[in-house]
């Protein structure tokens, strides 16, 4: 995968075959410590700890239709290439965790991505499913939740092309705010 836009796709899409009602991504960046982290939460079925042991295993997936699982063996390689590290954890019934550390000054770092981009996608597919996102830079910071803006929103669906495009420039503003504000 070439940014970390693409594992956020992949993994909430992992979270949301597995049930998921609410999937929370938070994003940490510190630049004095050159580290990014990546979790990702759901409140999904969970796995075993069988199924657990199995899948960072690009040669097993649970999936019927294709032969190979390669989301969290990615994830965990880009993480590792950089010096960090990767864990999963889960429960059944209650759901899972991912969290992938980078050495964010390392030469192998992937790019951040466009992650407006992955958000307005993923609240277009499933405009009835709850996202959180949190991203904080240093000592910065700003949330999107999605079940804030349904409350406000009432009778709107999520998934109304105006509220899509406000949701998108909500990310992209913000990011572009913390950007500006790490490189002072």
């Amino acid at each position: 995968m070439k940014d970390i836009s693409y594992h956020i796709m992949d993994i909430v899409q992992n979270s949301l075959n597995a049930g998921a009602t609410t999937v929370r991504v938070d994003i940490r960046q510190d630049s004095s410590a050159g580290r990014l982290t990546l979790q990702i939460a759901d409140n999904g079925r969970g796995m075993s700890g069988e199924l657990l042991r199995q899948v960072t295993d690009p040669f097993f997936t649970t999936s019927v239709t294709k032969k190979v699982g390669l989301g969290l063996p990615l994830l965990k390689q880009n993480a590792e290439l950089t010096g960090g590290t990767f864990a999963i954890t889960s429960e059944e019934k209650k759901g899972t965790t991912v969290t992938a550390v980078f050495n964010s000054n390392h030469i192998d770092m992937i790019p951040v991505g466009d992650i407006a981009v992955t958000f307005k996608m993923l609240i277009a597919a499933h405009p009835d499913r709850d996202f959180v996102y949190n991203h904080r830079c240093n000592d910065e910071g700003f949330s999107m939740d999605t079940r804030v803006v349904r409350t406000e929103l009432g009778e709107i669906p999520l998934n109304h092309a105006d509220v899509l495009d406000y949701l998108s420039g909500f990310i992209y503003n913000n990011l572009k705010e913390l950007k500006n504000e790490d490189q002072l």
